[in-house]
């Protein structure tokens, strides 16, 4: 297993993060604290979870199996979305924060959570009460780096403008929605964390599925994380695209040539790509976690690579292509 840094920080993280929403969900309790044995002993040791993943059991499936190798571990979790039935019982204020990361310690079994993110932008909240609480849990030993998820450009940015004007401390990462299928946070979001040295941790790396090759043109499938009527993200109407197609029958032709599986080389071309520090992975089962984690070990080369980025790419837009072509030269 490879590690990089997260962001401006001095913490070294495993190339591949994993996943855990799944756990006490869809992955019984034994699967899943087999596979964090697995990862755990295979070089891993990012493991990414939250207070909302199946009403808190996967907090508590992780807790309970890191718990006699925590110093080794990696620990991120968020806190945002709602948790309890009344009005404060969701969002990135004070009052819940400082609830939600009680809450969340509990279920862990831990006194800190190395990496603990908002989970979406709170528009309701200030942002300055949202990262005075942060820096708040950072001080007190409970939290040490905060990240933030599913945000824009701007609103990154104005965190990291708030931080370094009152002393704050500063998201050090982002988790975003990024594959060959999502490639919408190159139009501003990848230059900005590059500029700002903001580590970026995907998920949906297989774009909900739908790069492992289960699925093909034509209805929606009647099986399958796809076929749910209301899939979110991961939905048949936004996947299903003639572009996604397209993308997915590159993924299929390169896999062959290496000798791969789909999962593996779209988890292989994020883990290459710059600005990625870490893919977070999932998996239902211990058979797609030996196969997720397999992306570990091989690399594509630069032609594989330029084919995924060039029928993966975003049209050429206004104003990046305007920027790129008054580029100062001397």
């Amino acid at each position: 297993m490879k590690y990089a840094y997260l962001g401006t920080s001095g913490l070294a993280v495993s190339k591949l993060c994993l996943g855990t929403m799944t756990f006490g969900g869809t992955t019984s309790e034994k699967d899943s604290m087999a596979m964090i044995h697995r990862f755990l002993d295979l070089g891993g040791n990012f493991i990414d979870t939250a207070d909302v993943y199946t009403g808190g059991q996967s907090e508590e499936i992780v807790g309970n199996s890191i718990r006699d190798r925590r110093s080794e571990v990696i620990l991120a979790s968020k806190v945002r979305m709602s948790t309890a039935g009344h009005v404060n019982g969701q969002g990135a204020s004070r009052k819940h924060i400082m609830d939600g990361i009680e809450a969340s310690l509990r279920r862990l079994g831990t006194d800190y959570i190395d990496l603990y993110q908002i989970h979406v932008w709170d528009q309701a909240t200030p942002v300055e009460e949202t990262l005075r609480a942060l820096d708040d849990l950072v001080t007190s030993g409970k939290v040490r780096y905060i990240g933030c998820s599913n945000y824009l450009s701007w609103q990154l940015m104005k965190s990291l403008a708030v931080s370094e004007m009152r002393g704050c401390a500063r998201y050090v990462s982002l988790q975003q929605q990024y594959s060959l299928l999502n490639r919408e946070a190159d139009r501003e979001m990848m230059s900005l964390c590059l500029e700002e040295n903001v580590g970026i941790i995907p998920w949906a790396p297989l774009g909900g599925g739908f790069l492992t090759n289960r699925y093909s043109r034509g209805p929606k499938p009647d099986q399958g994380r796809l076929s749910a009527a209301n899939g979110g993200e991961s939905s048949w109407e936004y996947r299903a695209t003639e572009k996604n197609f397209d993308i997915l029958e590159q993924v299929v032709k390169i896999s062959e040539e290496v000798n791969r599986t789909p999962s593996q080389v779209a988890l292989n071309w994020l883990m290459g790509h710059e600005g990625i520090t870490s893919p977070i992975f999932g998996a239902s089962t211990l058979e797609q976690f030996d196969e997720n984690i397999g992306a570990a070990d091989f690399e594509l080369d630069g032609e594989q690579r330029r084919h995924l980025d060039e029928v993966s790419c975003l049209p050429d837009e206004y104003p990046g292509r305007f920027i790129r072509k008054f580029k100062r030269q001397i």
